[in-house]
């Protein structure tokens, strides 16, 4: 017979008991089963986490590759800066911190807060920069100290460095940190939110060349996220070496000559179209950028209406005034409008119609031939060919020079300028073309607008037998085991149809500017180099009439804004030609007095220094 003991039988003791013995052994396999879940099914996730919370993977900043001249001159390098930064996910009290770090440092909170501020766009993984570019001592204190500042990290990471930044500014550019937009463009893995890329000029026209490949450091760290030790290293791949076309010397020399007057310098090799030198002034200095450009030195460079950070041999557009007589003058040779011998007398202005264009020298040239019509610049001689000539035949002779469009130049923003015609008017404005419209043009005034790149180029093709090729600025690109993985080669845009004596009869004339007693062009004369060239002075307001004039008898009474622009285009050797060089001064007022001679001393130091 089974005795059967109903629960309420048992003494509450017992209940109790057995309560308690099975909630424990509940409990226990509850925490069995959980510690089965952590060990087995959650092990590999949760030991990522716990390397995580004593790693950091750090990246290494690559270093930009360097850039030399032609005769390999150190034009930009890069040099060791330390930074401040923090992690983010390892700071307890950010205001404590910035407090002590505001003390040891000598830096404003507000500042690292708004350092702080900014780099909360970065990912949480990346480091915020607070303080760039710090100095050794101020690095050994922050070490010193390192026990009160959990999170903190000093860092090292390559920095531009210009030997000579004003030489170079508008060739080389600027860094600037990578925008959203960049960011989307750019290859997978490429780049990360706060790297820097190329903004201006070689600097983001070769990035992919320039930029390297960026290292990762493997750290352990303390609770407090103080570095401990280094447990991986991949070294970061610095970017290739750019060697350009550019002569360090003959920008020097082109600065020097400008002294500090504002405008753009351009010279060529006429035979390969590599550029020699390519000056933009006044210049900036891209270490502010390097460093971390301040707001109030923003607002001065954008501030300054003399347009410091335009690169103005490519993106500023001048009137070529008399420079472009010589394109005018080989039009109307090949459309037999013109001959060397074709006299035209100049009595000081052209009627046409009921409008009365001056000649620039009042009382007149008198009986003027083509050298004679150069050599002295007369206006009338220039409008009479022109009006015959017409305005579409001169586009179109302009445009075979490579005025009105852009060249292909590797370097971002050229322009491409305006040669007008009768379609291009009736395009824009909707109104028909005049032909006191053609007289202005063939002076290279009214519509006409040209970079000093095409002045330069175009001055190239008259005597390099009619070739306009292509200007190029990089010469060729290294790796670090020395081979070419670029070259360069000069390239042809197109064969000028003139004749050698057509192109001849013009050299004649640019030799006389600059060589005969009535020359425009004397001041850029020199006794060893047969210098050819041409003046041009082109207005920046509508030409004052004589009374106006009368009134206006020195520069001092001519605001700055109102004063003409100062041109000069010129080669040398005139019996072999070499280099072409396109000068514009801005509000210079005489192309023969203040352009020739800067044009002048690029040429001389440029062989001078091809000589040494």
């Amino acid at each position: 017979m089974t005795l059967k003991i109903k629960w309420t039988d048992l003494p509450s003791v017992q209940r109790r008991f057995v309560l308690y013995t099975l909630a424990a052994t509940l409990v226990f396999l509850l925490l069995l089963l959980r510690l089965w879940y952590l060990q087995v099914i959650s092990y590999e996730e949760l030991f990522e986490r716990s390397v995580r919370n004593r790693t950091r993977m750090l990246i290494t900043e690559a270093p930009r590759g360097p850039v030399y001249d032609r005769n390999g001159m150190l034009l930009v390098d890069n040099r060791p800066a330390f930074q401040i930064s923090v992690m983010r996910q390892d700071i307890v009290n950010r205001d404590e911190l910035f407090q002590r770090l505001s003390v040891l440092l000598d830096v404003d909170v507000d500042s690292l807060v708004m350092r702080w501020q900014e780099g909360l766009r970065l990912p949480a993984y990346r480091p915020v920069p607070l303080v760039i570019d710090v100095d050794r001592e101020l690095v050994e204190l922050v070490q010193e100290n390192s026990i009160d500042l959990p999170g903190v990290l000093i860092e090292v990471r390559p920095v531009r460095d210009y030997p000579d930044p004003d030489a170079v500014a508008h060739v080389i550019g600027y860094l600037g940190e990578i925008t959203e937009q960049e960011l989307r463009n750019s290859r997978p893995g490429a780049y990360r939110g706060g790297d820097l890329v190329g903004k201006m000029a070689l600097e983001r026209a070769y990035e992919e060349s320039l930029k390297g490949d960026k290292g990762q450091q493997l750290i352990e760290v303390d609770v407090q996220g103080r570095l401990l030790r280094m447990l991986q290293t991949q070294a970061a791949e610095p970017g290739s070496k750019v060697y350009l076309t550019i002569d360090l010397e003959l920008q020097q020399a082109a600065i020097e000559a400008f002294g500090d007057r504002a405008g753009a310098a351009v010279a060529l090799d006429v035979h390969s179209g590599e550029v020699l030198a390519m000056v933009s002034l006044p210049t900036y200095n891209p270490a502010q950028f390097a460093r971390g450009i301040s707001a109030d030195e923003w607002r001065a460079l954008t501030g300054d209406r003399r347009n410091p950070l335009q690169n103005k041999a490519i993106t500023a557009l001048y009137p070529p005034a008399s420079t472009f007589k010589m394109l005018v003058a080989l039009a109307a040779m090949r459309a037999g409008i013109a001959t060397a011998d074709r006299v035209i007398q100049c009595d000081g202005a052209l009627v046409v119609g009921d409008s009365r264009f001056r000649c620039w020298k009042r009382e007149g040239h008198g009986a003027t031939n083509l050298k004679k019509a150069l050599r002295e610049s007369c206006d009338v001689w220039f409008y009479q060919v022109g009006l015959e000539l017409g305005i579409d035949r001169l586009a179109a002779a302009a445009e075979e020079f490579g005025l009105g469009s852009t060249l292909g130049f590797s370097l971002p923003g050229e322009r491409a300028g305006t040669m007008p015609s009768r379609e291009w008017k009736r395009l824009q404005f909707n109104q028909p073309w005049y032909a006191g419209e053609t007289v202005i043009a063939a002076i290279g005034q009214g519509y006409v607008l040209t970079t000093p790149l095409q002045l330069a180029v175009m001055t190239a093709a008259m005597v390099n037998g009619g070739k306009v090729l292509k200007p190029q600025i990089v010469d060729r690109i290294e790796d670090w085991d020395g081979y070419q993985t670029r070259l360069f080669e000069p390239q042809l845009i197109r064969q000028l149809d003139y004749t050698p004596e057509q192109l001849r009869m013009i050299d004649d004339g640019m030799v006389a500017v600059v060589n005969e007693l009535r020359g425009t062009g004397r001041r850029a004369h020199l006794d060893e180099i047969k210098i050819g060239g041409k003046t041009g002075t082109s207005q920046v307001i509508r030409r004052l009439s004589d009374e106006e004039e009368e009134l206006l008898t020195g520069d001092e009474y001519i605001p700055y804004r109102h004063r003409s622009h100062a041109l000069f285009v010129a080669y040398a050797p005139a019996e072999d030609p070499q280099i072409a060089v396109a000068v514009v001064v801005e509000h210079g007022q005489s192309g023969g007095q203040v352009a020739a001679p800067i044009a002048r001393d690029m040429i001389s130091r440029y062989f001078e220094h091809k000589d040494e």
